[in-house]
């Protein structure tokens, strides 16, 4: 985590997620009992590398199917002292998952996260500068989710594993987008994808 220049206080915070994660993980199956083994780098690291790929005005951040609070919760507490202005909505439809990561709020003290006990095709109401998922669906069903929700040059940020090309080119057959790849910190043959101009094929 040293890669992102975190304080004390925020490693400590996310060092109080670690611990909380291997303490619920027996009662809510929250990850898979293989990365458990090494949470820090599978998950919470894993996580950190989409902060510095934030933009620097953004304002709002929606993570959709947030689970365990990965990228959500770690960007929360990231952010807490880096960017305060950035406020964060987890969107997890699964009630045990959302006690959770309520739980996860309240031992960091991050008062700059909202979490939404919804499905994320439920939410008509909220737009967002930006649009995270990590490990949620496809991507070409990723950008469905995201774009009733996205602003008008808002930006989705996505990490994708080694399938990512056969991902894009099937999202290409019914979306436009412009994208970048950033290539992981944690997996030689995944990527982080940034995602801006996001409009289905034949609507405007």
């Amino acid at each position: 985590m040293t890669t992102y220049n975190v304080s004390r206080e925020t490693f400590d915070r996310l060092k109080l997620c670690q611990e909380a994660l291997s303490e619920w993980q027996n009662k809510f199956n929250l990850v898979s009992k293989n990365s458990l083994e090494d949470s820090w780098n599978r998950h919470f690291v894993d996580s950190a590398q989409l902060f510095p790929l934030l933009p620097e005005k953004a304002h709002s951040l929606a993570d959709l199917g947030s689970g365990a609070g990965f990228p959500g919760m770690v960007l929360a507490v990231m952010a807490k002292e880096k960017t305060p202005y950035l406020k964060l909505t987890l969107i997890e439809s699964t009630g045990k998952k959302t006690l959770y990561l309520n739980h996860l709020k309240e031992i960091t003290g991050c008062d700059n996260v909202e979490i939404l006990n919804q499905r994320i095709e439920s939410i008509k109401d909220k737009k967002f500068d930006v649009i995270t998922a990590r490990a949620l669906t496809a991507l070409s069903d990723l950008l469905g989710y995201a774009r009733p929700l996205l602003k008008k040059n808002g930006v989705c940020i996505f990490p994708k594993g080694k399938s990512y090309a056969e991902e894009i080119k099937q999202a290409s057959a019914k979306w436009n987008f412009d994208y970048k790849t950033v290539p992981s910190v944690t997996d030689s043959e995944s990527v982080v994808l940034i995602i801006r101009n996001l409009t289905e094929k034949g609507r405007y």
